[in-house]
């Protein structure tokens, strides 16, 4: 198996089906891709479209309760088989299409890991708010100076990585913060690292956007505590 696709999904009746259908473009006639959902306690009609488009997954765990993203990305990569894992937002902020610039990154150079910057984008980027964009390069910031890196977007959760990096018994974070835990983690074991434009359409909080401000504390500490730990 050479990609696993995680799709973590929390009431996102709108637009899964979506997603599905367009992951399910280039994964078409290709037994080299998994994709696998957790459905996290979806209280909407998000189960009944999973379960009325099985053909478009490989893998569907899902549970009654809401146990937050970190888990459900745990869960997830507790079943993949991929050689590199990659991580679909269900809210199409990230467009599935996109996974085809990691998977010929890939083929092309066998990295250990790949992040999809939104400030390089590749075709558009959705106006942010200010102080999000702001809060994000801050985020950067600290990540290149700690871990000597130079990317432009290390919270943009389109990560691909090799599965062989992270061991997924050792994470220890639920929340949003765990996207830090896991690239601290690869980065620091890993050696070959890249970075690709990506087009972006972020949502607002009325339009149904989870993270929220104050998630910006626990991820700045995970990613101190991560570097103390190294």
């Amino acid at each position: 198996m050479k990609l696993s696709i995680i799709i973590p999904v929390f009431n996102e009746e709108l637009t899964i089906k979506k997603v599905l259908e367009r992951v399910g473009e280039f994964k078409k006639n290709n037994p080299l891709y998994e994709v696998i959902i957790i459905n996290d306690g979806s209280t909407d009609d998000t189960h009944n479209v999973l379960i009325e488009n099985k053909s478009y997954y490989d893998s569907l765990i899902s549970y009654e309760k809401n146990s937050g993203k970190g888990h459900a990305v745990k869960e997830g990569l507790k079943i993949a088989h991929g050689e590199y894992i990659i991580f679909q937002d269900a809210d199409l902020e990230y467009d599935p299409f996109e996974i085809k610039s990691f998977i010929e990154l890939i083929d092309k150079f066998s990295p250990d890991g790949i992040i999809g910057s939104r400030f390089i984008f590749s075709k558009y980027t959705r106006s942010h708010n200010f102080l999000n964009k702001v809060a994000n390069r801050f985020l950067t910031l600290i990540f290149n100076i700690f871990y000597n890196t130079t990317f432009t977007d290390v919270y943009s959760c389109y990560f691909c990585f090799k599965k062989s990096l992270l061991d997924e018994k050792n994470l220890i974070t639920q929340g949003f913060e765990q996207h830090a835990e896991i690239l601290c983690k690869v980065i620091r074991k890993g050696k070959i690292f890249y970075e690709i434009p990506i087009s972006y359409n972020g949502r607002t909080h009325d339009e149904g956007k989870k993270i929220k401000f104050y998630h910006f504390f626990t991820v700045v500490f995970r990613i101190l505590v991560e570097r103390i730990k190294s």
